[in-house]
């Protein structure tokens, strides 16, 4: 497949995957639909890995709740049923753990996705995933098209939102930790530290992801997770050495946690990719690292 297509081409995950095409939001306005149909009748792809979407951490899903739902289910919406009008052969959508609900059993597997309700911090960005999920289903059934989509965990890396405000978790405390030691303050950490998290470095998701497009035929979407929990308070000690910072560190227990924890069940994908090598934790911290720092006039944030 020659003529790939990345969505969100100038974020965390489109900018790390090597694609003739990378849209970005200054190329297609993809909420638009008329937009979306011409420009992709213009790049005439074969293949689409779309990455784009409304994101953000914590602060952003529980302050944007119905901005976050309305612009992701459009533009999910949009994609694909673009894809299939131009003839597109196969999509792989990009979906988020999100997608799970509350209450559930560990580790996360694809049979639970619709069991449920998603935690109420981020239920609208929840759903409007979900039916991203519904939609491929009901195109694979009616149109026998070959679209299927991916669940990461918390992916990292360069040119990820690095905003203090609607960043995820691990850009957020960079931004947060650079700015503590440049300005000689405390370092606030919202929430205890306990909650575990698993993290992939965007190289590795780049990587898979284009395997994905290439050989994952299958109906039901593809878990990708690194390889071990990693707890808010071990990421913020790895940051503090890698910045070498020296001042104090302050968890604040009256913000929100979010979810403790949501392990996920990446047997399927370590079965069909034995041989991967996933980027260890902190090389890929430290990489991200150095971008930040190296780019922080010009990255968003």
């Amino acid at each position: 497949m020659k003529n790939i297509l990345v969505t969100g081409g100038g974020g965390l995950v489109g900018s790390s995957i090597e694609a003739p095409i990378k849209l970005t939001r200054n190329d297609c306005d993809l909420i638009n639909f008329k937009d979306t149909l011409n420009t992709f009748k213009l790049l005439n792809p074969e293949g689409i890995i779309h990455c784009a979407g409304k994101v953000g951490g914590l602060g952003g899903n529980m302050n944007h709740k119905g901005e976050y739902f309305y612009q992701n289910l459009m533009i999910n919406t949009n994609v694909i049923e673009a894809a299939r009008l131009v003839g597109v052969k196969k999509l792989v959508s990009f979906l988020s753990t999100c997608v799970f609900p509350d209450n559930v059993t560990y580790p996360l597997t694809i049979d639970q996705i619709h069991k449920g309700e998603p935690h109420n911090s981020n239920y609208p960005y929840s759903y409007s995933k979900r039916m991203a999920d519904i939609q491929i289903r009901a195109y694979r059934e009616q149109y026998n098209i070959n679209y299927t989509s991916v669940i990461p965990s918390n992916i990292y890396g360069p040119n990820d939102n690095f905003s203090l405000v609607h960043g995820h978790v691990m850009p957020m405390l960079i931004h947060k930790l650079y700015l503590a030691k440049r300005n000689n303050t405390d370092f606030i950490v919202w929430g205890s530290g306990k909650p575990l998290r698993e993290f992939i470095y965007s190289k590795d998701i780049a990587k898979i992801s284009k395997w994905v497009l290439k050989n994952y035929n299958d109906t039901d979407p593809l878990i990708l997770s690194g390889n071990e929990e990693v707890s808010i308070k071990d990421l913020v000690d790895i940051l503090v050495q890698e910045f070498n910072f020296k001042g104090k560190v302050i968890f604040d227990k009256s913000k929100p946690d979010g979810q403790f924890k949501k392990p996920s069940d990446n047997s399927k994908i370590k079965a069909l990719m034995p041989d991967f090598k996933y980027t260890p934790f902190e090389e890929g911290i430290k990489e991200t690292v150095l971008w930040f720092i190296e780019n922080y006039e010009n990255c968003r944030k």
